[in-house]
C-alpha cells in the first residue's frame, strides 16, 4: 500500500538555494534598517561591506543591469567628493562608472542582490520586492 501524503510547503530548490547579498554601509541609516528588516524576518542574507571591499568596474556594470539603471542613477549626488569632483563635469557612463569604483562612497545603498535580479532598498517596499 503507498500512501500520497501531500506537501505541507511550497519549497522550490532553486529559490531556496539563492542567497540573497546586500551592499551595506554600516554607517549609513537606511542600510542598517534593511539588514534589521531582514533579520527580524529570518531572511538570510550575506553582507558585503562595499566600503571595505570595493565593487570593481565589471562588478558595478553587472549591478547597473540587474538595477536596469544609467550609471549616473546609482551615484549619490550630495556627497563631497562628487560635488567637488563630478558635478556639472561632462562625464560620459564609463567616466560614472570609474568614479564609483575608485569612490565607493558614491554608490548608492543599500543594494539588495538575488536571482539575478536588484533594487535600491532605501525602504520596506523595495524589500519586500526583492525578498
Amino acid at each position: 500500500m503507498i500512501l500520497k501524503i501531500p506537501f505541507l510547503f511550497d519549497i522550490n530548490p532553486i529559490k531556496t538555494l539563492i542567497k540573497m547579498q546586500v551592499y551595506h554601509n554600516p554607517r549609513c541609516g537606511k542600510s542598517r534598517n534593511c539588514l534589521a528588516y531582514l533579520e527580524q524576518n529570518k531572511i538570510e542574507f550575506e553582507t558585503i561591506k562595499y566600503l571595505e571591499q570595493p565593487p570593481t568596474k565589471d562588478q558595478i556594470i553587472d549591478l547597473l543591469k540587474m538595477l536596469d539603471m544609467s550609471p549616473l542613477d546609482l551615484v549619490r549626488k550630495k556627497e563631497k567628493i562628487w560635488i567637488e569632483k563630478c558635478k556639472n563635469q561632462p562625464l560620459t557612463n564609463d567616466d560614472v562608472i570609474t568614479a564609483m569604483v575608485d569612490n565607493p562612497i558614491l554608490i548608492e545603498r543599500p543594494i539588495i542582490i538575488k536571482g539575478g535580479k536588484a533594487t535600491i532598498a532605501r525602504d520596506i517596499e523595495s524589500i519586500q520586492k526583492i525578498a
